[in-house]
């Protein structure tokens, strides 16, 4: 490696220490972490002549790919590809544990990095609950099922049994839609309206469903919704109970 190269890189560092990587262009915070792996090459080439911001569309889209899919690039290897997906997993833990052991309505921004980072660039449908104990605190989050693109295979009995044996009050439903739109269709509106009605049942609370998605997520609790559905339930269980 010529002086210029190590020059080149130990101001990447000191502009990291001095400005963390608020100034730092995506380009530049993937060739600083391509150092790690290659520490006798220049990986400003790497991460630019070879345009693995481009292959992949973005800097998440570079943390989100495929461990195959980075090796394919030629140059990048599997100590860059391994330290890529470490870095990757290592931000899913903390956002988890964050989020993990607070009041859900104090830390609803943490629930949804952690949901978003962890459910925005699938491919597949998946099916996430996060238990919520009877102070509303965060007690444990779980993916109760993966699906195919369209579709992912849950039901609302599933949902309770699980709560009961997590030992929940109330529980945060999240699954993502991979190649659409976050609006909610017909099906998830009822799949929503039924998992609080059965939640209700059981004395039981639904206090969320967020829908993930590329371009962005969408609230049944924020819309109304959940409210709705709750007073329908109050409704529906006065009547049963005359």
């Amino acid at each position: 490696m010529t002086a210029k190269n190590e020059g080149h890189r130990e101001r990447l560092r000191q502009k990291f220490i001095a400005h963390g990587l608020e100034k730092f262009t995506d380009e530049e915070v993937v060739e600083l972490l391509l150092t790690f792996g290659t520490p006798r090459r220049d990986c400003k080439q790497m991460a630019r002549q070879m345009q693995m911001m481009a292959r992949f569309g973005s800097f998440r889209g570079v943390f989100e790919a495929g461990e195959g899919e980075l090796t394919e690039i030629p140059g990048v290897g599997p100590s860059n590809a391994f330290g890529i997906k470490f870095i990757h997993q290592v931000t899913r833990k903390l956002l988890r544990e964050k989020m993990l052991g607070r009041p859900f309505l104090q830390s609803s921004e943490e629930t949804l990095d952690y949901l978003n980072h962890s459910m925005k660039s699938l491919k597949h449908e998946v099916f996430q609950v996060i238990y919520l104990n009877s102070g509303n605190e965060i007690i444990n989050e779980e993916t109760l099922a993966v699906g195919t693109a369209t579709e992912v295979p849950v039901s609302p009995r599933q949902i309770v049994e699980r709560m009961v044996k997590a030992g929940a009050v109330s529980v945060v439903l999240a699954h993502n839609h991979p190649g659409g739109g976050f609006e909610p269709s017909a099906e998830d509106v009822g799949f929503t309206k039924e998992t609080a009605f059965v939640c209700g049942m059981m004395g039981l609370r639904l206090a969320e469903h967020l829908i993930i998605a590329p371009g962005g997520h969408y609230s049944f609790a924020v819309e109304g919704h959940i409210a709705d559905y709750e007073r329908e339930f109050q409704k529906f269980y006065a009547k049963l109970a005359k």
